[in-house]
């Protein structure tokens, strides 16, 4: 009898931006063979600061501890008694005033329980990426269309053939779309008629800068400069905070738009200070000030989600989708990237638990091959089913919160304490979870099904 062919996986993941990296890193730290593809010609990630919770740098630990002192060496780390500040950005007529928390503050949240470390997404995305194997990362790979075949590719158990741009193909057991808000991947899965396969423009466009800390604190004062802020004014908002070790201050400025975005298909326009300017006219003399630090020419971010029409599963057959390829959020309550790191580890784990099932078997090569197909399908089940109910109540909440930051949302209007007690309702559901049941029911799940 021919002996058993090698029951390792080998998953392909399309898109090497962050989540996409810690899902190879998490896969690869479980013996399970990665190919990662990413269109850029070289590593490129988009945005400046973000932030990770204390859940998700938990998830970092278990993907591959690796990750998570490579977070930890470029991280800015909050301190045990850092509070998250609200303020009103539109009343206060004079610096004096807008530093004034008996005038200016609405409310504060601790910052103990979500522990927010802040880091520069580039800086990350390079730092993780010195991890990965030579060999693994294959640039300027667009992915243009997949076949899920039986009998060709990688053995007899019925691989995704991946099809790029430049004509080249490939093969893997599984394909992992991590490919962000305008996903190629989830277009592909649903159709391009689906209304899920494209995310919504939120009447809502950021503008992004850092400037160093000292640009920051003539601008702010250094209390407001050196701890997280939040400006809150009708139909703008922005937040603020030490990144790169307290040397730099990352600034996102939202504003209300009414009109569409001019590129449905693309996330920015060319921009100026003068439409900041104009943006921030008539509120506190800090968002003017501030608003002078940003280049003269620059663009704007159109926040695009996936409220309007969320995602029916994140898996179907051998393909499945992780991070803001699943569920992309807006950033108004700063987790989105957290909810693509616990995406990561779940899949990860439901993924070892078929390899590990599958190396288990007796079987010969044909047999062990037939299965493997179905076990795939069923573990990626198990994680779409895992991940749904939390990833997007986030980002039902997270559309609900840009609204009331701009005092745009009825149930709470602008009064301070309605807002306070909604944030808070939203942050502990964030804080309190229990990554080991999240991991021990994807586990649970995944071997029910093999």
């Amino acid at each position: 009898m021919e002996a058993s062919k090698s029951p390792h996986l080998h998953v392909a993941i399309v898109g090497g931006g962050i989540v996409g990296v810690m899902t190879a890193i998490g896969l690869l730290h479980r013996g399970i063979s990665v190919s990662l593809y990413e269109r850029a010609a070289s590593w490129h990630e988009i945005g400046a600061g973000f932030g990770f919770t204390g859940v998700a740098r938990e998830c970092m630990q278990r993907l591959d501890p690796a990750l998570l002192e490579c977070f930890r060496r470029i991280s800015q780390q909050a301190s045990s008694n850092a509070n998250t500040r609200y303020w009103d950005a539109f009343h206060p007529r004079t610096k004096q005033e807008a530093q004034d928390p008996s005038s200016a503050l609405l409310f504060q949240m601790p910052g103990e329980d979500l522990a927010f470390w802040g880091a520069v997404r580039s800086h990350l995305l390079l730092a993780m990426a010195a991890l990965l194997p030579e060999g693994v990362v294959h640039f300027q790979k667009q992915l243009v269309g997949y076949q899920q075949e039986e009998g060709q590719g990688v053995d007899e158990s019925g691989p995704v053939i991946l099809r790029f741009a430049d004509g080249s193909v490939a093969d893997a057991h599984v394909l992992v779309g991590c490919d962000g808000i305008h996903s190629t991947t989830r277009e592909l899965l649903f159709g391009p008629e689906h209304p899920a396969s494209h995310a919504s423009f939120s009447h809502t466009v950021a503008y992004r800068t850092m400037v160093p800390m000292a640009a920051g604190v003539a601008a702010l004062g250094e209390d407001k400069a050196l701890s997280g802020c939040m400006h809150c004014a009708p139909g703008v908002n922005m937040m603020s905070y030490p990144v790169m070790n307290g040397t730099l201050l990352n600034i996102a400025l939202f504003a209300h738009e009414p009109s569409d975005f001019p590129d449905a298909g693309s996330m920015t326009a060319p921009a100026t200070r003068d439409e900041i300017g104009r943006a921030v006219a008539g509120l506190s003399p800090h968002m003017t000030e501030v608003s002078q630090l940003f280049p003269e020419n620059l663009v704007k971010w159109g926040i695009f989600d996936m409220y309007e029409h969320p995602a029916p599963s994140y898996a179907q057959g051998l393909v499945c989708l992780a991070g803001d390829a699943a569920h992309a959020s807006s950033p108004h309550q700063g987790a989105g990237a957290c909810m693509g790191v616990e995406d990561a580890l779940v899949l990860c784990e439901v993924l070892a638990e078929t390899q590990r099932s599958l190396g288990d078997t007796t079987t010969a090569a044909a047999a062990a091959a037939a299965s493997r197909g179905p076990a795939i399908e069923r573990a990626l089940q198990a994680y779409s089913s895992v991940r749904m109910d939390r990833s997007q109540w986030l980002v039902r909440s997270s559309r609900e919160m840009g609204e009331m930051y701009q005092w745009r949302y009825g149930p709470t209007g602008r009064d301070a304490e309605r807002c306070h007690d909604k944030l808070d309702k939203a942050s502990r559901q964030l804080w309190d979870f229990s990554v080991e049941s999240m991991v021990l029911d994807a586990r649970k799940k995944a071997n029910a099904a093999l």
